[in-house]
């Protein structure tokens, strides 16, 4: 039995209550280290609780919230956002492959719905989600052109949806999917040696990830910044954008976010200081539940 009738399982979900507005703050807005306690029975709040416990680096919790949804029964939306945030955490960690299995699920649990008819703006986010997470899997094991097909795809999606729609994470519609689509872009363009395209979807991500109002968004998109700068003679910039993200990471408890800034670090030449920080944070993300595909030093 579901734990939730279909009116709010689905697109007609009941309006936000307090704990899903606290939730929301943590897994899309300022607060993200400060996840509410508690007991829910709404799909939504486990959800968003999986996000902001995921961007924490407490993996197990956050599969533990997405478990609760899948055993729900629940179908369509937001069988789609658990098994792409299940990606999601498995992507943190290296495991593109079976990232992709779960992104593939994600895309088929809202196959056939319509993402541009009216009521159906959670249809949009839950497939960009999906499309944007396959695009990232298939640029984890270097499938370049496929990745750029999928991303054409999430923009096709986002063209063709409702202007002014109202979406899972409040007033701001489809910008949360705009901001994963300029990251991916960001990130073949890198993969492609595409410096100057990296450059232009990174900046793209922080301008919209201010206009949204989420901290972790803000940290990764410049995490991505200090990438695209790493073809510069002079790597002073993307040094110091890089502490800066570490440091920021460091202050919100965003430790997946922490360890891929002291990564980035650590290939810039930062020193002893970076190693053990990358270190600090690795130890933390196992204990934490997650698992990398690769011993760490």
């Amino acid at each position: 039995m579901s734990i939730l009738s279909n009116s709010e399982s689905e697109i007609g979900a009941a309006p936000p209550r307090g704990a899903a507005l606290s939730l929301r703050a943590a897994a899309f807005g300022g607060s993200p280290a400060h996840i509410p306690s508690g007991t829910t029975s709404v799909l939504q709040e486990h959800w968003l609780r999986a996000v902001a416990l995921g961007g924490q680096g407490r993996y197990s919790a956050a599969r533990a919230e997405l478990a609760l949804v899948t055993r729900s029964g629940s179908r369509g939306v937001w069988a789609s956002l658990a098994e792409s945030t299940r990606a999601s955490l498995l992507r943190q960690l290296g495991w593109h492959r079976a990232a992709a299995v779960h992104d593939g699920r994600a895309l088929a649990a809202v196959a056939g719905m319509d993402a541009g008819a009216r009521g159906s703006d959670r249809v949009a986010e839950a497939r960009c989600d999906a499309l944007t997470g396959l695009a990232a899997d298939a640029l984890g094991r270097g499938r370049l052109a496929q990745a750029r097909r999928l991303l054409e795809c999430c923009s096709e999606t986002l063209a063709g949806s409702r202007p002014g729609c109202h979406g899972l994470q409040g007033k701001d519609g489809l910008l949360r999917q705009r901001i994963r689509l300029s990251w991916v872009t960001a990130e073949t363009a890198l993969a492609s040696g595409d410096f100057e395209t990296a450059r232009v979807f990174a900046a793209r991500g922080a301008a919209d990830s201010d206009t949204f109002g989420s901290v972790r968004h803000q940290v990764k998109s410049d995490l991505l910044r200090a990438a695209a700068l790493t073809d510069a003679a002079d790597l002073t910039p993307a040094l110091e954008l890089a502490v800066d993200v570490c440091d920021r990471a460091a202050v919100h408890g965003l430790i997946p976010l922490r360890w891929a800034a002291s990564m980035l670090l650590v290939g810039l030449g930062a020193g002893a200081d970076a190693e053990r920080v990358r270190n600090e944070c690795a130890t933390a993300v196992e204990r934490g539940g997650g698992h990398f595909t690769t011993i760490r030093p």
